[in-house]
């Protein structure tokens, strides 16, 4: 097959790929540009196929927190290979990793490991209905939790809407009890819960949304909603796909220090290898099978390279809790960098930050919401985005994503990222 550069790679993989990609944030399609095919992760640098070297900021989405090919990481990984891909019964890796991630995680008090985000919030939310016996449940605009059925639901203009699903495919009545509320707007769930009385069985909510861009939630409305939801005896779901082991140790939960009834996670436990897990209360975990009625299972779940690959992880972040000091100081070095070049140029665009994730918005702020969100220019970021990739900077191909710092990303790599940042800047809005 002709490998020549990723022009022809995409015209290959167009007639047998849908799109071309296998997740539609790939395509590049919102920064309309034919997407990068890699041929190789070092250390801060993804490399392509069309022999570019560029600063990497995607980080796969998050997991990988120690960047590219990290010797640690690789080691573990052929240790694990060399003991067997998968086994299809239990090992004493699955053991330890639950158990490191309930030591880590004090809300969790058990856990089931699954193979990807998706299937956790899925299966999160199908333990909370049976644990309560209530169908419906709460989700927010903004906040993605995946592709199941039930969790595809746009958000509407109003504070709370019902029943328009995102996707074809899904069935109304499989969404019918799918209510949405406006993120950090406490009065959109109260109005909810009493339109709904006795009928919500979880609110599950991104604690930081990663998904609309970075949008931190307030501290008050984050204690709101855990009083609320249990004051009404509704399950409170932390979707920390993204934020778990991210943001600290212990999550969003240890940053908000509040405590939710279930949590899921994702990314980071499997140090870049597909995972998920969701947990809990030991009285809510205790209905999923074979204990109890709730049904799930998964063939590769708990798979030991992950496992190993993701107990690795986990344990360096233990025992080095200063990781998250260098990584929040290099997301505040380029968060005021950033802030010092829309003020020095005059423009109105908005960067948001929460410990070590980041966005831009081209739009005037504050954002707090995703009707904030709306506002955003992706036409503009689309240039942008296609200036810092000619200065070999690499950035998500989407307004609405973060930027996530890892350990391998230098003061030098954030200097020349301001640096190109005002360059791009300038010439966008010359």
């Amino acid at each position: 097959m002709e490998r020549t550069n990723s022009n022809n790679l995409f015209e290959i993989a167009k007639n047998f790929i849908p799109g071309g990609v296998n997740s539609p944030v790939r395509a590049f399609g919102s920064v309309d540009k034919a997407p990068i095919f890699v041929e190789k992760g070092e250390g801060a640098y993804l490399y392509d196929v069309d022999g570019n070297k560029y600063i990497d900021f995607i980080s796969s989405w998050g997991p990988l927190i120690f960047g590219h090919s990290d010797s640690e990481m690789r080691s573990a990984f052929i240790e694990a290979l060399d003991k067997g891909v998968t086994y299809g019964l239990p090992s004493a890796i699955e053991v330890e990793m639950a158990k490191e991630i309930s030591d880590a995680y004090p809300a969790c008090e058990m856990v089931r490991m699954v193979n990807s985000g998706t299937e956790a919030t899925m299966s999160a939310i199908r333990t909370a209905r049976g644990y309560t016996g209530k169908d419906k449940f709460i989700k927010f605009e903004g906040c993605y939790h995946g592709h199941s059925d039930c969790l595809l639901v746009k958000s509407g203009s109003g504070t709370l809407t019902y029943n328009a699903p995102t996707s074809l495919g899904v069935p109304k009545d499989v969404i019918k009890d799918t209510i949405v509320c406006e993120f950090n707007s406490i009065e959109s769930v109260q109005n909810a819960i009493d339109e709904n009385k006795g009928e919500i069985a979880a609110v599950i909510i991104e604690p930081v949304p990663g998904n609309m861009g970075v949008v931190p939630p307030t501290q008050k409305f984050m204690e709101d909603l855990r009083e609320l939801t249990k004051k009404e005896g509704i399950i409170l779901i932390f979707d920390e796909v993204i934020t778990g082991f991210r943001l600290a140790y212990g999550g969003a939960s240890e940053t908000f220090n509040i405590k939710p009834d279930m949590v899921c996670f994702g990314k980071i436990i499997g140090g870049g290898l597909p995972v998920g897990a969701y947990g809990g209360r030991k009285d809510i975990m205790s209905i999923v099978s074979p204990l109890g009625g709730v049904y799930q299972a998964g063939t590769l779940s708990g798979n030991p390279l992950a496992m190993y690959l993701g107990l690795k992880t986990l344990r360096r972040l233990r025992d080095n809790k200063d990781i998250y000091t260098d990584l929040e100081r290099k997301a505040k070095r380029l968060e005021e960098g950033f802030k010092k070049n829309i003020s020095d140029l005059g423009l109105e665009i908005t960067v948001n930050r929460y410990r070590s994730m980041i966005s831009m918005f081209f739009t005037g702020g504050p954002i707090d919401s995703y009707k904030d969100v709306q506002r955003a220019d992706n036409e503009m970021y689309g240039i942008y985005f296609r200036e810092m990739l000619k200065r070999n900077i690499l950035l998500a191909p989407a307004q609405f994503e973060a930027m996530f710092m890892n350990t391998v990303l230098t003061d030098e790599h954030l200097d020349y990222t301001i640096k190109s940042h005002k360059e791009a800047l300038v010439e966008i809005n010359s």
